[in-house]
């Protein structure tokens, strides 16, 4: 329950909370408090030189405010955030600037400037720097140089300083890589000792053309009673990386892998990620492993866990994978392998069906990609088709992943109910959608002629919205509807209380596939490896705080990834401003409305004040813009044709303007 404001000796008390700084260019914040969906906005001179990333106390002054819903001021500065600042280097005499370009940083950095030179710090340049002190009176924050990032343009500067923007590192620590190279690549008695040894299981890897890392191999063995074995084998990263090592402090520290639009950043060294740890062809590996014993219906009928000792005969890629799928290998293309693939996808569609019968959320939205060259150069975008060779994999990683999960939390029964004494896990949790946003797009399908006739609330809500998706697919509004699903849908994240997983319709979901590029995993394996052995449970508060502090990684990749994509997005645009194309209204603001370029997916805005033609108000209701004198309504997911305006590289963004009516097909 929320304190109301109240006085005490004639002062009004107003109610505090704690939270997190998302800062804006203009120096005004938003503070986001963890589990409430409305953040607090403050203005510029009630921030007490609050940062972006800073942890602060702040006193909510006013509720259900004209413009935002809840306004306040910061009390104090709690926590300064870990954060580095982008910018460029300035020299004025004796002193020393980095003039901040950054749409989460509005005021520029005094450093050192004997400091910044020996750092090699020339004027022009990019540079990372850390705010150490902001004092009262000072008009500006006064900080170090973190790194030197190299001149503007350059594409390992601009790579690097999304990195440095996101505290993500682009190196690893010296001591990280001397351990690495001590661990040893041979296996012996030692190692073996305790495995069950399947190197004589026909097995093979599945993985993109340009992979490096293999984690995951699956093996395949018909029984004498007409089922199939299944092998699902995971790298067992659990044996080389113990707790307490610097490369497991700074796995942990990492989180996970982040993939950029031109790179990897790993999770581990490359001795590895891609040798000692990686499922390659014709080599002894260590594994930890779930093996299935499947009906030809995909029914469970036994299953085993433990570690492993493989050897992996074929590694393809999922190309070569989906041509023996649609009959088109080459003619010398292994027999056994073609048994393999064509019975293991023929189980994989009928786990995906069981899914979707269960309830799990359908949805089919393009993943885009950008093309560059050697130097980083965007050469096109395209959409990334995922086929059945790659349902294949992700549906037996799935089954391994529950089973895990199921494993631990019902105390080994299959389709059994949570026990109350299961041991403390790390589980892949999902929550329900929020129903109010599932509302609103009924109401908003029903503009389109659309019902949504079944329950909004618990499995029933995944039911309806499956069904709208199923009906829209294929025309104009179908991509709209799913935005605007996927909005309503909640954040998956890691934790200890099993929840379930919404999405995916498993009541037990967890991550134990991808150890080599995800510390979770890795997290996984220790804790099943000790509770097969007989353990005792693990801290609840020490894995939940470890389970938090992975799910914060995630969201910080993520959004790393993002702004790599979105920064060749503006660079492959910057010779297309001044021409128009056809696009549909992906967003709809106060300020204006956000445009997606056909087919490339690329986004950018029509600001509301560069349309001439009317004042036009945001309707909150239907989702729509509408035009005070003219009545002309622009509604989400209308089809529109713009002009690009300009392409801001430093920002990453994109303007676009409003052009004649679309193009019909």
């Amino acid at each position: 329950m929320k304190k109301k404001s109240r006085k005490q000796g004639g002062k009004k008390i107003f109610p505090q909370v704690t939270g997190k700084v998302k800062m804006t260019r203009d120096g005004f914040i938003f503070v986001i408090v963890e589990g409430e969906e409305d953040d607090i906005y403050v203005k510029a001179s009630k921030t007490r030189h609050a940062l972006d990333g800073d942890i602060v106390r702040v006193a909510v002054t006013r509720q259900n405010g004209k413009v935002h819903r809840r306004e306040g001021e910061v009390v104090e500065i709690l926590e300064r955030g870990r954060k580095c600042f982008v910018g460029y280097m300035h020299y004025m005499g004796a002193q020393a600037w980095v003039l901040m370009q950054s749409k989460y940083m509005p005021y520029d950095i005094m450093v050192d400037a004997e400091q910044a030179r020996e750092m090699g710090a020339q004027a022009g340049m990019k540079v990372a720097a850390s705010v150490d002190k902001w004092d009262r009176g000072s008009i500006n924050p006064y900080g170090h140089l973190v790194d030197v990032l190299g001149f503007p343009g350059e594409n390992e500067t601009e790579m690097h300083a999304i990195l440095a923007e996101f505290n993500l590192p682009y190196r690893f620590p010296a001591d990280v890589e001397k351990e690495a190279e001590t661990v040893r690549e041979e296996i012996g008695k030692a190692e073996l000792k305790g495995r069950l040894d399947m190197r004589d299981t026909f097995t093979f890897t599945i993985d993109p053309a340009d992979a490096k890392d293999f984690d995951d191999a699956l093996s395949f063995r018909r029984l004498g009673n007409g089922d199939i074995e299944v092998g699902v084998h995971i790298a067992d990263v659990s044996w080389y990386v113990k707790p307490g090592t610097a490369i497991d402090r700074e796995a942990r520290e990492r989180g996970t892998s982040v993939y950029l639009v031109d790179r990897t950043v790993p999770m581990l060294p490359e001795k590895l990620s891609n040798k000692v740890c990686s499922l390659r062809p014709g080599e002894d590996k260590l594994c930890f492993s779930v093996i299935f014993n499947l009906s030809p219906k995909a029914e469970i009928r036994k299953r085993w866990f433990g570690r492993t000792v493989i050897r992996s005969d074929f590694r393809l890629d999922y190309d070569q994978a989906q041509a023996i799928i649609e009959g088109g290998a080459p003619e010398k293309t292994d027999e056994g392998l073609k048994d393999a693939i064509l019975t293991l996808d023929g189980l994989a569609k009928r786990l995906k069906a069981g899914r979707f019968k269960a309830g799990a959320v359908n949805f089919d939205r393009p993943e885009m990609k950008v093309e560059v060259d050697a130097a980083g150069k965007p050469l096109r975008v395209y959409q990334k088709i995922s086929k059945e060779a790659n349902f294949l994999i992700e549906e037996f990683m799935l089954l391994a992943n529950r089973s895990v999960a199921e494993l631990i939390a019902t105390g080994g029964k299959m389709n059994g109910v949570a026990s109350k004494k299961a041991k403390t896990f790390v589980y892949r949790v999902h929550g329900e959608p929020n129903s109010e946003k599932l509302q609103s797009l009924k109401a908003f399908a029903g503009h389109f002629g659309y019902s949504m006739d079944g329950s909004l609330e618990g499995r029933e809500a995944a039911k309806s919205l499956n069904a709208l998706l199923a009906a829209a697919k294929g025309k104009a509004e179908s991509a709209t509807f799913e935005d605007l699903a996927l909005r309503a849908m909640a954040k998956a994240f890691y934790s200890t209380d099993n929840i379930g997983h919404y999405g995916l319709a498993f009541p037990f979901y967890t991550h134990f596939t991808s150890p080599i590029r995800r510390y979770p995993d890795t997290m996984v394996h220790r804790l099943l490896s000790s509770y097969l052995e007989g353990g005792g449970s693990a801290s609840p508060e020490g894995t939940e705080k470890e389970c938090k502090h992975a799910s914060e990684r995630e969201v910080v990749a993520a959004d790393a990834e993002r702004t790599s994509v979105k920064y060749k997005l503006v660079e492959f645009m910057q010779d297309k401003v001044g021409q128009a194309f056809d696009g549909r209204i992906s967003g709809i603001t106060e300020w204006g409305m956000y445009v997606e370029i056909e087919p490339t997916k690329i986004e950018g805005m029509v600001p509301l004040r560069e349309i001439r033609s009317d004042f036009f108000e945001f309707d909150e209701k239907t989702w729509s813009l509408c035009g005070k004198r003219t009545h002309k309504r622009y509604r989400l997911g209308d089809p529109v044709r713009i002009k690009v305006k300009n392409a801001n590289l430093e920002q990453r963004l994109l303007d676009f303007e409003l052009a004649e009516a679309p193009s019909r097909g």
